[in-house]
């Protein structure tokens, strides 16, 4: 069963949020992936966001680009953590449209905010908030640190 929702606002998402999802794989956490625009579909957000959490999803990261309403509308909507990710689109003002929508939430409705087209980490984060109950998985985040630090140590030795 998944344990993380992964949603984008349009296809064009795709190949950043792909990387929430490969991280997410490669430490074997379920997730779940789809299309759920916060503009062009909104009583699809509204039911997967009141409803994610009757499923079994205890995360959810979601990511936008443009207005990039999706996270925030998303965490009015759940009692789950949401994770954003600001995608830097085609209409996109730079990335920085993107990254102030998610950012800059009311007080009561937390969106915790990623770097712009960084969907690993939020996989990343995911995974960190599930594994505070799941020990078999804080082993492999773990596992997974301990292999950051050895290429950086690789790279130190190579220069």
């Amino acid at each position: 069963m998944a344990e993380v929702g992964i949603i984008m606002g349009s296809k064009s998402d795709l190949p950043i949020m792909q990387e929430a999802a490969d991280i997410l794989k490669e430490l074997g956490v379920e997730y779940e992936m789809n299309i759920v625009s916060a503009h062009r579909t909104p009583e699809l957000m509204f039911d997967y966001a009141k409803n994610a959490h009757k499923r079994g999803i205890k995360v959810i990261v979601a990511g936008a680009g443009g207005a990039a309403h999706l996270p925030g509308m998303t965490a009015s909507l759940t009692p789950l953590p949401v994770i954003g990710v600001p995608v830097k689109s085609s209409n996109s003002i730079d990335g920085w449209d993107s990254i102030l929508s998610i950012l800059q939430m009311p007080n009561g409705i937390p969106v915790a905010t990623v770097a712009l087209n960084a969907a690993k980490n939020a996989g990343i984060l995911a995974a960190k908030i599930i594994g505070a109950s799941r020990p078999e998985l804080l082993e492999r985040l773990s596992a997974y640190m301990e292999e950051l630090k050895e290429k950086v140590m690789e790279s130190a030795k190579d220069l």
